[in-house]
């Protein structure tokens, strides 16, 4: 059985193994192809600062890259921006930066902005964003690199070198707003759209 009603399949522009294991577990028929765009590039380019405004932009340009590509295809595409204060956060490139970052978030709160995007043909259908407060607790450089080494690459795919679907969950002392962006934040309204348009039998 699937809820999906389209006549092609959905497609998720994210490589993210928890994305695809959520539509998969929701009884979503689709298909994944990340987008190969230059996030930074593109985040540069606009000029934008307010991190929500740079989570919704690059949700929509995953949505409408992948979409230009799969012509009739409804594409979800999805995004997510950490900000400690003015500080903007991108994935780490390695166990270093990885480090580095959660360092930095130890013992602090930082929001945490995702956003969702729909698009077909080039055209952005929907889209939208919340937020999330989240305070890590103390963490000394023994924690963090043992954190690390259990993690292991999966770090270098979030920012801020977490995860909350997995071990990321247990460097937390509170969380404030939706606690799975992807699963309530983004899957809620980003249904309700695709159930008005008679694309999913989920209302």
């Amino acid at each position: 059985m699937t809820l999906w009603l389209g006549n092609h399949p959905l497609i998720l522009a994210s490589q993210s193994r928890a994305r695809q294991a959520l539509l998969a577990n929701a009884g979503i028929v689709f298909e994944a192809a990340p987008a190969e765009i230059d996030e930074r590039a593109i985040q540069q380019q606009s000029g934008l600062a307010e991190p929500d405004q740079i989570a919704r932009l690059l949700a929509r340009e995953k949505a409408r890259s992948v979409s230009s590509q799969r012509p009739g295809h409804w594409v979800v595409g999805a995004d997510q921006t950490l900000a400690l204060g003015k500080r903007l956060f991108s994935k780490p490139a390695g166990h270093a930066q990885a480090a580095e970052q959660l360092s930095a978030l130890a013992g602090r709160s930082h929001e945490l902005h995702s956003a969702v995007a729909v698009a077909r043909d080039g055209n952005i259908l929907f889209d939208t964003s919340s937020v999330a407060r989240m305070t890590m607790r103390p963490l000394g450089a023994s924690e963090i690199n043992a954190y690390l080494d259990e993690a292991g690459k999966a770090v270098t795919s979030s920012v801020g070198a977490y995860q909350l679907e997995g071990l990321g969950v247990h460097l937390f002392e509170r969380i404030e707003g939706i606690i799975s962006r992807f699963l309530v934040c983004r899957c809620c309204p980003c249904w309700h759209f695709c159930a008005a348009s008679g694309c999913s039998a989920c209302e």
